[in-house]
């Protein structure tokens, strides 16, 4: 509108804890405003907020689609992630990942994904999993799995099911 930008996040009915996530994560960034939650026709809500501020937060934004250009974090974006490691992956998984139950011979195993088409958005994610030591695999060009039941595991301590996301109020910023 304008001159000013719409940061607009489009997520899944059947996951309120997420959108409460991403409503406080919005309001947190931007404390004299509040985010809107939309409920759409298609068991989907949007959450969102209009701000001058969004390209300056968000440099990585641009003409295209994000898997034609680069992506790369600002230094200080990197201080966030270096930072807060578990509730980046958290987020990206959230958004383009998931985590499967799944049944081996009968064996119950648990399964993360993360799956997206830009080259640069998959590095970043892979970095931050090395960075905590998580083993990872690539499963197609566009997919990494974590598969190993201690990576697994590790991966529940700060994400889960998607149904019971932690609350954004354990998450402190500093950089």
């Amino acid at each position: 509108m304008g001159r000013v930008w719409r940061l607009r996040i489009v997520l899944d009915i059947k996951y309120p804890a997420i959108i409460d996530r991403c409503r406080e994560a919005i309001d947190a960034v931007m404390p004299r405003q509040r985010a809107a939650i939309v409920r759409r026709p298609t068991r989907c809500v949007e959450v969102g907020l209009y701000s001058k501020h969004w390209p300056c937060l968000f440099p990585q934004h641009g003409p295209g689609r994000k898997h034609h250009r680069r992506i790369a974090l600002e230094p200080w974006q990197q201080a966030l992630v270096d930072q807060e490691t578990e509730e980046f992956i958290c987020g990206l998984i959230h958004s383009d990942g998931c985590r499967v139950v799944a049944n081996d011979r009968g064996v119950r195993s648990i399964r993360y994904h993360f799956s997206n088409r830009s080259e640069d958005i998959i590095g970043l994610f892979t970095a931050a999993l090395d960075r905590l030591d998580i083993p990872w695999t690539r499963s197609t060009r566009y997919i990494v799995s974590i598969y190993r039941k201690a990576a697994t595991a590790r991966m529940d301590e700060f994400i889960g099911p998607k149904d019971s996301a932690v609350p954004l109020g354990h998450v402190h910023y500093t950089a």
